[in-house]
């Protein structure tokens, strides 16, 4: 009898899920619903989904509603016409451990205080003009970054890891245009350590986790997310801790002790009692600004170059273009990349096969919502699969081939607005660092390709080079790339 009465509640939840009202539901299975289809890629898993069920699928996921949007059609829909609904953010489990998790910015609720940290980033950190100020700091790193790849290549080229390098010389970025200090030593020796800890906490926000399925489930966090990730947390906000202190010391000896950086920005913020900042509550924002930009902007300069090592002709005529624009001798400055589309191409295409985050942040339904016939129940959650999106063919034509001349002449571009083309995001919560990450990517990958000539190491070749992905919040590379740096000949 059991059995039966079973077997009659399954029905009645396929049903329920199944209703024409609602998107399509992918039959799933009692108590964990669609949970173990996802796999271990679910931009992958959920992007099947789609050519299966359509654009817009709903799926069940332990006692939570998870609605996909895998077409530029219903982006666009729901975060630009219903931009508004969905304008918070459920908060994963894994992110809750961090001290402080209400001053975060990317995963607070689209409320007063969330507008108030976009507007300190958007007018004080990531304007041009402030970009503009802050812009010695980033050519000094990518010059340290040159000339420790240089040391590679005497007095015989070896190979170097090219996401490591990457990620170190991001976060130093980074951390100069937030501290005005270097975090990473400059032999990056310590790169390795703070590229664990950045990723952990990256992966685990990103995996499936019991506890954010099975809310009842939470105090006992049985996949051991929580206590594995807090350590993470804990060491990035010693390191806060340090240098904030330091500051404030150098600033009660001198009240003219400035740096101009973000952190007297928000330290400025903290000293004005209706600003809602305390120097607890600036270590989140922090956190989310480094984690961020470091870790996105690396794994991005990673992808472009393995795209790259694919694709010698592509290489090659990135390369004519610096020495016709930049010649033999310059440095590459910011002010240079205006003058490098074919540069610029690359970073776009690169972001479109591979989006620094696949499904984007999720957001949740504040009210009941009307979507192309279904409707979309309140407090169900919402992911966007950019991924799936940027691979469409059609939208993007021989969509699998990196091609980066697809994006000279066009308009589409990565700011919100092109709904087939949104590796930030789009609407109100789209990522508030894109300015700094389109310098940070596109000056780092100029400045290694116009320094050097670049082969991959022997016994791999461009046909067998795994591309292979791991997934997280954000997605890198399974397999780090390996390549050699070669001193260019000049005239």
């Amino acid at each position: 009898m059991g059995r039966v009465e079973g077997t009659i509640v399954e029905e009645l939840i396929i049903h329920l899920s199944n209703r024409a009202d609602h998107p399509t539901s992918p039959k799933g299975i009692p108590i964990l619903g669609n949970l173990l289809q996802l796999g271990p890629r679910p931009h992958e898993s959920l992007s099947e989904m789609a050519n299966v069920y359509g654009p817009l699928i709903a799926l069940r996921l332990g006692s939570v509603t998870v609605v996909v949007a895998s077409s530029p059609d219903m982006a666009r829909e729901l975060l630009h016409t219903h931009d508004q609904s969905f304008a918070n953010r459920p908060l994963p489990d894994s992110v809750a451990s961090q001290p402080n998790p209400e001053g975060t910015l990317a995963w607070v609720p689209g409320d007063h205080r969330w507008r108030n940290r976009r507007r300190i980033c958007n007018t004080q950190m990531f304007t041009a003009q402030r970009l503009d100020i802050l812009g010695h700091f980033r050519h000094r790193k990518v010059e340290q970054l040159v000339g420790h790849i240089r040391k590679h290549c005497e007095p015989a080229s070896g190979p170097v890891d090219i996401g490591a390098l990457a990620f170190a010389a991001t976060l130093n970025l980074i951390s100069n245009t937030i501290f005005s200090v270097d975090i990473i030593d400059p032999e990056f020796d310590t790169a390795e350590e703070f590229k664990e800890v950045v990723w952990k906490i990256m992966e685990y926000a990103g995996k499936p986790n019991l506890s954010d399925y099975f809310p009842a489930l939470k105090r006992f966090d049985l996949q051991r997310v929580r206590s594995r990730v807090r350590v993470s947390y804990l060491r990035l906000h010693e390191i806060f801790d340090e240098i904030i202190s330091k500051r404030l010391e150098g600033r009660e000896k001198d009240k003219k002790n400035r740096h101009e950086d973000f952190l007297d920005v928000l330290l400025d913020q903290c000293d004005e009692n209706s600003s809602g900042f305390s120097l607890e509550t600036i270590k989140p924002l922090i956190l989310d600004l480094f984690i961020a930009g470091s870790d996105t902007s690396g794994l991005t300069t990673e992808w472009a170059m393995a795209e790259l090592l694919r694709k010698p002709e592509v290489l090659l005529k990135a390369q004519k273009e610096l020495q016709e624009v930049i010649g033999t001798q310059k440095n590459i400055k910011e002010s240079d990349i205006d003058r490098l589309p074919y540069i610029q191409a690359i970073v776009k295409e690169t972001l479109r096969l591979h989006p620094a985050a696949p499904l984007l942040l999720p957001y949740i339904a504040g009210n009941d919502v009307a979507v192309n016939g279904y409707t979309i129940p309140k407090g169900s959650q919402l992911l966007v699969n950019a991924w799936s999106i940027g691979r469409n063919p059609k939208y993007w034509p021989d969509a699998m081939s990196f091609s980066p001349e697809r994006f000279l002449g066009s308009s589409v571009d990565y700011k919100g607005r092109d709904f087939e083309y949104i590796p930030f995001g789009a609407g109100r919560r789209i990522c508030p660092g894109l300015p700094l990450a389109n310098r940070m990517v596109t000056l780092t990958l100029a400045s290694i390709l116009h320094s050097f000539d670049w082969k991959l190491p022997e016994g791999i070749t461009p046909e067998n080079l795994d591309m292979r992905e791991q997934f997280g919040i954000t997605l890198k590379k399974a397999v780090p790339l390996s390549a050699i740096p070669l001193l260019k000949k000049t005239s």
